[in-house]
Parts: structure tokens; C-alpha cells; sequence
């Protein structure tokens, strides 16, 4: 090639890479490269021809020209589907890769896996890529929890009954190298051999510890502890070193704090919280602004970096609350003990100080160390009687602090408007308490309120969490964020398209969306029939929080800088976060206290979201077993009910209680129902009944299933249901696939996490309808629990939770 050729050549090369996702013709090309005249056409068809013999772009069965891909492996997370299939994600900003059943290289749901891709995707076409397992990289489940049951087989003992639903298929046969349980009893086994090609659905391995009886009190939670590797058991180490702080402070410990002791601070909890770590107060100054003081636990005073108390607590990364237990990041000595604001005892702490004025805009602030005192130990229901029920006798119990909380509550409006004008997003998204009586078996679940004292609190926290981060960004320090990214743009296309089905237009530019604009759609839908559904939709187009050594923002709360500072008891990013105020503060901010912390962040900021993550789904976990366990008392009940998502296999449905569960398609027999993709709704074909994610039903409890975590129910009232004129864009002819190979990536938006569920419901057709049509029918019980996952959890992106 010439050396103008070669420059030619290289401008094709660069607008195809441009254009990676299609094909181009030669004339799409000429004309994106600003050289449309023949005499300039001839020249780019010869060198498209030169550029496919040396393998650089090939052709397709159109005759466009596509930039070949150099093979390099991709590695990813393998998600399992239990029919065999799955699907690889490698990065957020493509779409996940199918893997045919015969392609998996038997890897189990969870596996880090390298693949080959055999067909690219076609956005155009709606399809995903298609490719192989090529190495299992490092498999995720290294032991398994389950029933162990006796078996008469050579060289086993016994088997364990998995209770994961990808996992359904395997079996898991236990050695006699470990322990002998009895049958019945909840194991904890290590995986010694994993599926082959000539041993496919097989595992084996043997039992490490026994958990207790399937029967036994409060070893279903344990299970699920053990099932997501939550570290549950101090180290010796840890707990000697726990054992010997001292229960009060010294003189020496104070000494150079800042004595805030006399001031009138007071904790606000719930009546049953034991570890105390935030306490509040707020006064008028006479130039019309307020002071607030945000004083919390000074856990890093005692949990020191390399010590067996750190590296414990680096471990378990936070604590996780399950049901009606805590496993806490610290020990009790600690997280109840001296590191607790108890009433009447001086604590050490580590104070934001803020001066905010009437437009809620923090003028002034100091942060340190400090030493404490709490005046009082406020629940949130004391402090609504007071600045909401107004009730005299709570009001004559507190009365020397009645006027602050009137402060605290004028103040707390003024930082919440404060948040409204720069767009902070706010979801009321209902929270339930599960009350478990002494066996563990859940007797009531109760939607826990959040009024003027919890939402007070909150806007309290926020106020410092940001105040923390801003100062500590304009130092240009290295630092611990907690960060909330701008929604990917794909997402949000297809959001506001979803929008267009109710006629709601959003004004802005789509391609820089900001927090205001979705707090305008919120607005618009307030009151609606379609505002849960909007809700809904939104939160699933939302990315996912998580801790971060870069200030990417808080999207959500539409804050420029935000930290974690007000919950080190049971987070590690917030003693990290003290840890590096203090050092900086005694060490300055050259370089060489730069380099304290500048390596270690990235590490420290994956791991606690990782952890976090973790907590989160064993606590979601517990809480949808525990939900189905309180439902198997109500089979044959009728309640009322909302659609909470739409699949083309039937809806989801909440209850008030806040519990799901699945409406399945073939118990839908008033009519044959289609999914309308664009609508996100099941039409039926001859009465044109129609149901949509907000719409309100009525159900009848059909069936429990508390392993797993399955609720199902069948309507009361589908003639009741509203008609459409809506028509069901294509026949029934395979609902698995809209990209033409049995795929699809319509569910993998459903969640933050990215996980993949087919929900295997919608997987086998069965009986035949009226109308000689076949219609889904469910002979698996699929993973309804997959789904709970996907759809719960969403709200503590948007709204950073405190517990």
C-alpha cells in the first residue's frame, strides 16, 4: 500500500470501530468519511476489498462491511438458568453474551469464566451476542449448604439437597472425609470435585461443619449466613482484644478533643436499637442561621488498622440484620458497650459541626474529635408525639428538650426543600418489620413508618455525610466516597420511551439527564394510577451505590460530594472515612500524607461494596423466606394486592405487607393472555382485559413454598380488570426469544446487580386452551425468588439507608 492508501485504509478502519455495533455499506462509508464523488468511491471499494483479504473487516450476507474484532478472551460472570442455558456479563455497557446449554463448559451460576464469542450481536435486529465457555476461571461456590440425606452409594455417605434453584439439577454427594451428620441436619460442605463432561450434573465434596436440625429454631437463617459466606464468628484474636477495653474513658483519651459534653445532644433511634452510634443537636443563632452538631462514635479510636479487631471488621465489611438477630460488624463489648452513646456517659466521637442558614446552604463547619455526652435516649415514636401528636404527657416528660426538637424539626424542612431544589430524588418505597415469636416463626409483619423523626434524622446525616465530603474533595486529598452514577443512557432512552406510553414528555436534553428532570416525571404521576409504575420503572433504570476512592456524585440525592461519616459501628467505609480525618488533621495534607491512603482506597472501596452487596442479599435473602414461612399460614386467603412487574409467564404481585408473589400465566384462565412488550402488559385476546405494574387486583393464596422463597396466587377479579383496545404486536410463537436465537436480554435491566433470570416459569408449554392455542404452563417451579431479588432492594440506591 501506498502511503495515501494506507491513510485511507485507516480512516475506513476507524469509522467502522466508530460504528462497531452495524454494518455499512461502501456508499454509507464514503458518505460518513466526506468523500461521496465516484472518483473518491472506487478508491475506498478497493481498499475495503484489500481490508477483508487481510482480515481487518468482513462482509455480510447483505454486502456491508463490519469491523472484525481481534479474538481476545473475555472474561466474565456466568448466570446460570436451571434449563441449562445462561448468560455472561463483562461489562455494564454491553449486553450480556449467550451460552447455549452445550457450550457452558459445565460452569455453575456465579463462575468467573473466560469466553469466546461465536456471533456478534445485531442491536439492529434486537440480538444479543452469542458465545462458548472456553475456561472456567474461578468458580464461585467453593463449599454448598443444604439437608443432608443418607444414600447407599460407593464412596459416599450421604447426599446434600440444595435448595439454590439454578442448582436444582446437580447432585451433591458427600465423602466420608469430613464429618458424618445425621439426616436432616443443615450442612456446611466443601466442593472437592465439580461437573464434568462425563460427570455433568454431579458435585461432591464433604461436610465441614453441621449447622443444626432442618427443624431447629433459627438454623433456616443460619443457613442462609453460611450460604452467602457471611462472616458470623469473631476471631479469638479479636474478641481478646474487644475484651480488654477498658468500659469507661480515661483523661489521657480526651485530651485534645474538643469538650462538647455540656451541650443538650441526644440520640434518635428506634425503640429496640442496643448500638447507638449518632447523636444530634441543633440550636438558633442570633444572626438567624441554625447550628446543627452531627457527633458520632469514634470507633477508629479503638479499632485500630492492622489489629485483630480491624482485620475482622474489614472482613465482614458491615453489619447485616436478619430478622430478629444482628451479626455485627464489631463485637458486642464495642457496638453495645463503650463505642455506644449511652445516656449519662461521656463518649469519645468524632463531630461535624455545621452553621446553616435559612436556605439551607452549610456556611460554616468544623470537623473533629471530640468528646461527648448524650442527654437523652430518643426513639423516633417519642419525638413524633412531640413535634407531630403534640401529646402533653410526652411533651411534659421531655420538656427541657421539647423547644430543640421544634428547632430540629423547622431545620429539617429547610435542608429537605433545600435537597428538592437541586432535584434529589425521594421514593417512599414501603419497609416491613417481620415479627418472629421465641421458635423464630414469624407471626405479623408490620410496615415500619417513616414520619418527621426518621425522615429528621436522615436529613441530619445527609447534611453531614456531604458536609464531610465536600471539605475533604476542595483539599484534594485521597478519600472514601460513596457515589451514585449518572444512569447509563441506554437505560434512560428506554425509560423515557416507556414514559411516551402514558403521554408524559420530559423536558431536557435525554443524553444528560439530571436528577431534577426525574424528580419533575415523579411529580407529573403523583397521585396517578400510573405513578407506582413509573416509580418502578425508574428505580430499575437507575445504576447502583457504591463506594469509590474518585467524587463521581450522588445522583440520587443530587449532591455534588457525599461520604459515608455517621454509621462506623456497622459500616467500615465510615471508620475508614474517621480514620483519614484524623491522620490528615495530625499529619497535614502534603504528599507524603497523600500517600498514606492512596493506594490502599480502590481496594478498600470495592470490597466494602462488595460486602455491602453481600449483607443486602442475605438480609433480603431471610426476609423473602421469612415472608412465604408467615404465608404458608394463609393458603386459601384472599387479599388485596398491585401488580409489581409484568413477564410474559404472568405478574408479580405485592401485597400491602409489602410480600410478592407470582400470578402465573396458566392459572390466568379467564382468557388467553399475550405479553405487549411496549406496554410492559398481558392482554387478553377476547375479553381485551388488560394488566399493567401499579394496577390494583385481587388474589386468592394458592401455594408455599418457603426453600424457595416462592409465593403463588391466582385473581379474584380478572373480569374486573380494565380493557384495552391494545393488540398483542406478534403471535405466540416462541415468547422465550426476540432475538432470534432463544434469548433475551429483557430481564437484565431489571436490577442494579445485573443478574440474569429467564424465570424458568415461563419455560415449559403445556396443556392446550380453548382456543387449541398452546399457552404457558409451569411444571418447574422457577425463580420467583430470582425476582424478589431483582425487584426489591432498589430504594437504598436512591435513598442512602441508615440501617
Amino acid at each position: 500500500m501506498t502511503e495515501k492508501q494506507k491513510q485511507l485504509a485507516e480512516q475506513i478502519l476507524q469509522c467502522l470501530a466508530d460504528n462497531v455495533k452495524i454494518s455499512l455499506s461502501a456508499e454509507k462509508i464514503a458518505r460518513l468519511l466526506g468523500m461521496p464523488d465516484a472518483d473518491q468511491f472506487t478508491p475506498i471499494v478497493q481498499t475495503l476489498a484489500q481490508l477483508e483479504r487481510d482480515g481487518k473487516v468482513s462482509v455480510t450476507d447483505q454486502g456491508e462491511f463490519r469491523l472484525v474484532i481481534e479474538d481476545k478472551p473475555l472474561t466474565g460472570i456466568f448466570r446460570a438458568n436451571e434449563r441449562g442455558f445462561g448468560f455472561v456479563h463483562y461489562d455494564p455497557e454491553m449486553p450480556d453474551i449467550y451460552i447455549n446449554s452445550d457450550d457452558t463448559l459445565n460452569a455453575l451460576n456465579g463462575d468467573q469464566v473466560a469466553v469466546k464469542i461465536l456471533q456478534p450481536g445485531d442491536p439492529t435486529r434486537g440480538r444479543g451476542p452469542v458465545g462458548k465457555v472456553t475456561e472456567v476461571v474461578e468458580h464461585h461456590f467453593t463449599h454448598m449448604v443444604g439437608e443432608f440425606k443418607t444414600v447407599s452409594l460407593d464412596h459416599f455417605i450421604g447426599e446434600i439437597v440444595l435448595k439454590d434453584q439454578k442448582l436444582s439439577q446437580y447432585k451433591f454427594y458427600v465423602t466420608d472425609k469430613g464429618l458424618h451428620p445425621s439426616d436432616n441436619e443443615i450442612v456446611n460442605a466443601t466442593v472437592e470435585t465439580y461437573p464434568t463432561k462425563e460427570s455433568p450434573n454431579v458435585l461432591t465434596g464433604a461436610v465441614l461443619e453441621v449447622i443444626g436440625d432442618a427443624d431447629q429454631p433459627g438454623v433456616d437463617i443460619m443457613s442462609a449466613v453460611y450460604a452467602h459466606d457471611v462472616p458470623h464468628q469473631f476471631s479469638d484474636e479479636a474478641m481478646a482484644q474487644a475484651n480488654e477495653v477498658e468500659k469507661q474513658i480515661s483523661a489521657d483519651e480526651k485530651r485534645g478533643r474538643k469538650d462538647i459534653t455540656d451541650q443538650p445532644l441526644v440520640t434518635i433511634d428506634s425503640i429496640e436499637s442496643k448500638d447507638l452510634d449518632d447523636a444530634v443537636v441543633a440550636w438558633k443563632l442570633s444572626n438567624g442561621n441554625f447550628h446543627l452538631g452531627v457527633h458520632i462514635a469514634d470507633v477508629s479510636h479503638y479499632v485500630q488498622p492492622g489489629t485483630p479487631l480491624d482485620r475482622d471488621a474489614y472482613e465482614r465489611g458491615t453489619s447485616v440484620y436478619l430478622t430478629d438477630r444482628v451479626i455485627p460488624m464489631l463485637p458486642k463489648r464495642l457496638s453495645n458497650g463503650i463505642c455506644s452513646l449511652n445516656p449519662g456517659e461521656e463518649r469519645l466521637s468524632m463531630s461535624c459541626e455545621m452553621e446553616i442558614n435559612p436556605q439551607g446552604k452549610v456556611v460554616k463547619h468544623w470537623i473533629g474529635p471530640s468528646v461527648m455526652k448524650s442527654h437523652a435516649r430518643m426513639t423516633y415514636k417519642a419525638v413524633n408525639a412531640i413535634i407531630e401528636d403534640h401529646d402533653p404527657q410526652v411533651m411534659a416528660q421531655y420538656h427541657d428538650l421539647v423547644p430543640m426538637f421544634e428547632t430540629m424539626n423547622e431545620l429539617h424542612h429547610i435542608l429537605l426543600n433545600a435537597r428538592h431544589r437541586r432535584g434529589a430524588i425521594d421514593f417512599e418505597a414501603p419497609e416491613a418489620k417481620i415479627i418472629v415469636d421465641a421458635q423464630g416463626h414469624p407471626t405479623d409483619i408490620q410496615l415500619r413508618e417513616r414520619r418527621t423523626a426518621e425522615k429528621l434524622i436522615e436529613s441530619f446525616m445527609l447534611a453531614a455525610n456531604e458536609t464531610v465530603a465536600d471539605h475533604f474533595y476542595h483539599l484534594h486529598v485521597p478519600f472514601l466516597y460513596r457515589v451514585h452514577e449518572t444512569p447509563d443512557h441506554d437505560r434512560m432512552r428506554d425509560f423515557f420511551d416507556f414514559l411516551g406510553v402514558f403521554g408524559i414528555q420530559v423536558p431536557g436534553d435525554i443524553n444528560n439527564v439530571t436528577p431534577k428532570m426525574l424528580q419533575r416525571v415523579l411529580a407529573k404521576v403523583a397521585g396517578e394510577p400510573e405513578e407506582q409504575m413509573v416509580q418502578v420503572m425508574m428505580l430499575r433504570s437507575m445504576q447502583q451505590a457504591r463506594y469509590s476512592d474518585e467524587e463521581l456524585g450522588h445522583f440520587g440525592l443530587g449532591a455534588k460530594y457525599y461520604t459515608h461519616f455517621t454509621s462506623p459501628i456497622r459500616r467500615y467505609p465510615d471508620t475508614m472515612v474517621h480514620r483519614m480525618i484524623k491522620y490528615y488533621a495530625e499529619h497535614g495534607t502534603g504528599e507524603d500524607s497523600k500517600s498514606k491512603f492512596r493506594d490502599r482506597l480502590e481496594e478498600i472501596a470495592e470490597h466494602t461494596s462488595t460486602t455491602e452487596r453481600r449483607g443486602i442479599d442475605t438480609e433480603r435473602d431471610v426476609d423473602s423466606m421469612k415472608k412465604a414461612e408467615y404465608m404458608e399460614d394463609h393458603i386459601g386467603e384472599t387479599f388485596d394486592a398491585v401488580v409489581s412487574s409484568v413477564m410474559k409467564f404472568g405478574l408479580f404481585v405485592e401485597l400491602q405487607n409489602t410480600v410478592e408473589g407470582l400470578v402465573h400465566i396458566s392459572v390466568m384462565d379467564d382468557d388467553y393472555y399475550e405479553y405487549e412488550e411496549k406496554h410492559m402488559a398481558l392482554v387478553g385476546r377476547h375479553n381485551h382485559h388488560i394488566f399493567q405494574i401499579g394496577q390494583p387486583v385481587k388474589v386468592k393464596l394458592l401455594r408455599v413454598d418457603k426453600d424457595q422463597r416462592e409465593v403463588d396466587f391466582a385473581l379474584v377479579n380478572a373480569d374486573d380488570a380494565p380493557t384495552t383496545k391494545l393488540r398483542v404486536s406478534s403471535p405466540d410463537r416462541d415468547r422465550r426469544s426476540r432475538h432470534g436465537h432463544g434469548h433475551s436480554r429483557s430481564h437484565n435491566n431489571n436490577n442494579n446487580n445485573r443478574q440474569q433470570s429467564s424465570h424458568s416459569r415461563s419455560g415449559h408449554r403445556g396443556s392446550r386452551h380453548g382456543n387449541g392455542q398452546k399457552r404457558y404452563h409451569s411444571k418447574s417451579q422457577g425463580s420467583q425468588h430470582q425476582h424478589n431479588k431483582q425487584h426489591g432492594g432498589h430504594r437504598f440506591t436512591i435513598r442512602e439507608r441508615r440501617h
